[in-house]
């Protein structure tokens, strides 16, 4: 068994921080910390083998982080979690008044895999994560997630200052088991749309808080359980729509409060 480490600092007041990471036929045990501070900062990501370990900041203006152009089931779009036991740390933060957008898209085809980010930080669900930024945060905010694997933790936040600029999550889950939680808060309008797909026993919290328009479409497709919880609340619209095919004698359980 190979241990490897590896740490990037990129701290350019200026342009184009790109980093680009394929751990493809290599070894276990992989640790990555990737800092990048400036503008249009890029991390591409896959990884096909198990118990690695992943810590990204980035701070500045227009962000990215995912997306691999030449291996993976997440090609083209998005990075890549292929194996097992993998830990991914995620922060994106604006640092200037108006930024463009931070996006986060992921692939997960792996099992027992921890993704857990922060888009303007905060994340009251954790494991565990103390990030402590509170400042102002006025990019938009942007995640895409496909989960093909089991028993995965998918955890994470989005908030930011600027009502005219909207969070956005679209998650699609084919698989078992899975723990998902969401938070999209301050102003802003907000959208989570979830598919989950001839599966079975996943776990969905998603809390829609404080100002701007709430929108939340769901659809369960799986003849199996799946807990849902769904909290809006704020001074805006507040809508939903949940389509839901349930099999089980005992029912699913869907709880959805408006505020």
């Amino acid at each position: 068994m190979v241990s490897l480490s590896l740490s990037l600092s990129i701290k350019a007041g200026d342009e184009h921080n790109h980093v680009t990471i394929d751990q493809v036929n290599s070894s276990d045990n992989f640790n990555l910390s990737i800092e990048q501070i400036g503008y249009e900062n890029l991390a591409r990501f896959s990884f096909d083998h198990d118990n690695n370990t992943v810590n990204l900041l980035q701070s500045g203006n227009h962000m990215y982080f995912g997306y691999t152009d030449s291996w993976g089931s997440g090609y083209n779009w998005g990075g890549d979690l292929d194996g097992l036991r993998n830990e991914v740390d995620v922060r994106q933060k604006c640092s200037i008044s108006a930024c463009n957008d931070n996006d986060f898209q992921f692939h997960i085809w792996g099992s027992d895999n921890k993704v857990i980010f922060g888009q303007g930080y905060e994340n009251n669900n954790s494991v565990t994560p103390n990030w402590n930024y509170d400042g102002n945060e006025p990019g938009g905010n942007f995640v895409r997630l496909d989960i093909h694997g089991n028993n995965n933790t998918f955890k994470g936040s989005q908030k930011m200052d600027s009502s005219s600029i909207s969070h956005s999550i679209t998650a699609n889950i084919y698989s078992n088991n899975n723990d998902v939680y969401v938070k999209q808060m301050q102003n802003g309008n907000k959208t989570f749309t979830l598919t989950i797909q001839g599966a079975s026993g996943n776990d969905v919290a998603v809390v829609q808080k404080n100002n701007g328009a709430h929108t939340a479409t769901v659809s369960l497709t799986g003849a199996y359980p799946t807990d849902l919880s769904l909290t809006q609340s704020g001074n805006n619209n507040q809508t939903y729509s949940l389509t839901q095919n349930c099999q089980t004698a005992n029912g699913c359980n869907v709880s959805v409060t408006q505020n």
